[in-house]
């Protein structure tokens, strides 16, 4: 299958065959490397890694992965580019398009990297935006495969804020690939009926369901894989958390809701989580509201069925494998 100069924007430019064809290549590269095989093939190319919004997986992941095929990168954090303030995106995508091969965007509005895609010249690989973060789908995809074998019939509930860029794209990625996708939130934390139109329309192909539910019990019965996010994104206000917290709480993943999901239910998170008070932001929740844990019980993190370990690494061959197909196999 040849995508080579493809932009990587969204899984909705995506057929389930080119998905699949991913999932399939990131498998072959992970082998490989787990086995100390090179895969330098793009040796002599370089990559600009644009992050408006920092990271941990993200950029470690992109940066190994280019590595691995013989790349170099240039990091841009939020205040080494001059995107969007001296320099419109458009002009930085098109100087950037000369000097490297490839372009990653993580930051805010999807129409942001969009644009950089129309006029750069090179592919540009989304890796996060307020709206989706496919290359994150890719690793989820990959894991869920990785344990249970196979994608079509899985039945995933994201439970927690399904509006945004996760929820969004679970769902994208669930209708496209045969999987039941459930979100289990309050009502006003539903994903937007366009979106989920959209996703109906994939499911009656792929024959995946979608479902949005309050009932947490009702939602998660019966659940392969659960699945949630923290409860406020990068880059919102510290006053929503008071209101999230209120509202989410009860959908916070628990032992109990995983044991009603079943004794074969895994747990993801695509990270960071706050399931204790080992961080800033946990410890000053944690002063602030009482709490001790917010979208996932520490109990349930430190599982052996929680596989969001499994899952971050396949952050790293799945993105290596977006960056390798789309540059020329």
């Amino acid at each position: 299958m040849d995508l080579k100069g493809r932009n990587f924007l969204t899984l909705k430019d995506y057929t389930p065959e080119e998905i699949g064809y991913l999932l399939d290549l990131a498998a072959e590269l992970k082998d490989k490397k787990k086995k100390g095989i090179p895969v330098d093939i793009h040796r002599g190319k370089n990559v600009a890694l644009i992050f408006e919004k920092t990271s941990t997986r993200t950029r470690c992941s992109f940066e190994v992965a280019a590595h691995d095929l013989g790349m170099g990168t240039t990091y841009l954090d939020p205040v080494s580019s001059q995107i969007g303030k001296k320099e419109s995106i458009a002009d930085t995508a098109r100087v950037l398009g000369r000097i490297y091969e490839g372009i990653e965007y993580r930051g805010y509005g999807q129409e942001i990297v969009e644009e950089l895609a129309r006029h750069a010249g090179v592919p540009v690989w989304n890796g996060l935006t307020n709206e989706y973060h496919p290359t994150q789908m890719l690793a989820d995809l990959l894991t869920i495969r990785e344990h249970f074998g196979h994608l079509k019939g899985i039945r995933l509930v994201y439970m927690g804020d399904a509006r945004y860029n996760m929820g969004n794209s679970l769902m994208i990625a669930c209708s496209k690939m045969g999987l039941d996708f459930v979100a289990c939130a309050p009502e006003k934390y539903f994903p937007a009926e366009e979106l989920v139109k959209q996703c109906r329309e994939y499911a009656a192909v792929s024959g995946a369901t979608i479902t949005l539910t309050d009932d947490v019990m009702a939602g998660t019965k019966g659940a392969d894989v659960v699945y949630t996010d923290v409860w406020v994104s990068m880059g919102e206000p510290d006053e929503v958390w008071e209101e999230r917290i209120h509202d989410l709480t009860p959908y916070r993943v628990t032992s109990a809701v995983m044991k009603n999901a079943g004794e074969k239910a895994i747990f993801l998170h695509c990270l960071p989580s706050f399931h204790d008070l080992k961080t800033k932001i946990g410890k000053e929740m944690g002063e602030r509201f009482g709490i001790s844990e917010m979208e996932v019980t520490d109990e349930v993190f430190e599982a052996p069925y929680s596989k969001v370990f499994d899952e971050a690494e396949n952050r790293m061959h799945t993105i290596k494998a977006v960056m390798a197909a789309t540059l020329g196999v």
